[in-house]
């Protein structure tokens, strides 16, 4: 395994950091042209950068122990490699002039998780080429060649959500965003509380195929509405006109992007907590993404002394749990529910708060 200075013969020309994100309300919305309500994990990604010194690009990851090389004018093999080379090469279309680099890039956010690792890899790397080689480039447009990046080189056919909260997002505040205009604004958190975030230990197996064949339905549904995207229904009871499954599916949308607007706009904690809970429900009755592990560990956490609501976070099969919990029960709360979580041989982890390392002796 390399380190930074046997990689680069040195100390790197420049290094920069991007978080991942945990989606607190807003789910499906994206591609519905809607609203969503993310904030950035503790967690991040550092990427250090030089210039190469030949004509080959150098990447390496002590995750995956693996150093990619490649000429100027090829490509790397798929792989971590494709997300930083759609950066690059997108940087490129744009006008920049980007030498061959040399790439080492960390993290301690879980691959897999659902908190959004690929996002914060290709901001961490866009900001490290903006920083090396002085072009201008705003935030928002770099989440925007950040989303690219994915759907291009690493054919993943995103939203704009995660890459729009890496870039944007801090963790004391969420970042309310709107998927058509890109309008987004800082939103405090509610008053006393903090957020756990537990991986449910099941991978997202399903979660490609059943995305494209809701966005389909959603898509469907706008068409039979009568309305460019679902965010565009003014009538929630006009939903209700539209055979199963569209009907349930749109439903979801206009009251996920109802919930987002109203928590946006400021309630309590008690009522955020409600509002998370509402649209667990509706993931799980009416777009139908939740599993019985989700709904199970949803289910632990909400019944944690503390502990406000509780719902999936991302695409769903699959994935991790997010609860809103008063500010100093998350640590208890997060451990009370993963014992629960865990009792059926199942293998869920605390993401959120960050555990502390301990040592061979269980010390801290």
């Amino acid at each position: 395994m390399l380190n930074t200075d046997t990689f680069f013969g040195g100390a790197p020309e420049v290094n920069a950091s991007a978080p991942g994100r945990v989606n607190l309300l807003g789910e499906h919305t994206d591609y519905n042209d809607g609203y969503m309500l993310p904030v950035a994990t503790p967690q991040r990604t550092l990427v250090a950068m030089s210039r190469s010194g030949d004509d080959h690009f150098h990447f390496y990851s002590p995750t995956f122990d693996n150093t990619v090389t490649f000429a100027a004018d090829g490509s790397p093999p798929q792989g971590f490699g494709s997300y930083i080379e759609g950066c690059i090469r997108l940087m490129q279309a744009d006008g920049a002039q980007v030498p061959p680099l040399r790439v080492y890039i960390t993290t301690d956010l879980p691959v897999g998780s659902g908190l959004s690792s690929s996002a914060a890899l290709e901001v961490a790397t866009l900001r490290a080429m903006r920083a090396l080689l002085g072009f201008e480039l705003d935030d928002v447009k770099l989440a925007r060649i950040a989303q690219r990046a994915e759907i291009e080189y690493a054919h993943v056919n995103c939203g704009i959500m995660d890459q729009m909260a890496s870039s944007l997002c801090d963790e004391n505040n969420m970042l309310f965003i709107d998927a058509r205009t890109l309008e987004h604004r800082l939103v405090q958190m509610p008053a006393g509380t903090e957020l756990i975030v537990i991986d449910s230990g099941v991978a997202r197996t399903l979660a490609a195929s059943k995305y494209n064949e809701r966005r389909a339905e959603c898509e469907e549904a706008s068409r039979k509405l009568g309305v460019r995207a679902l965010r565009d229904v003014e009538d929630p009871a006009s939903v209700e006109t539209l055979p199963s499954p569209m009907r349930e599916r749109a439903r979801h949308v206009v009251q996920e992007n109802l919930r987002v607007l109203e928590a946006a706009g400021g309630v309590s904690a008690e009522r955020f907590g409600e509002l998370m809970n509402a649209s667990h429900f509706s993931l799980r009755d009416d777009y139908e993404v939740s599993i019985p592990e989700l709904d199970a560990l949803c289910a632990h956490l909400r019944e944690q002394p503390g502990v406000l609501g509780a719902r999936l976070t991302g695409a769903g099969f699959g994935g991790a749990c997010v609860a809103l919990c008063r500010a100093g029960q998350a640590g208890q709360a997060a451990a009370g529910a993963l014992t629960a979580y865990n009792k059926n041989g199942r293998q869920g982890r605390i993401l959120i708060p960050v555990p502390v390392p301990t040592d061979e002796k269980g010390q801290q």
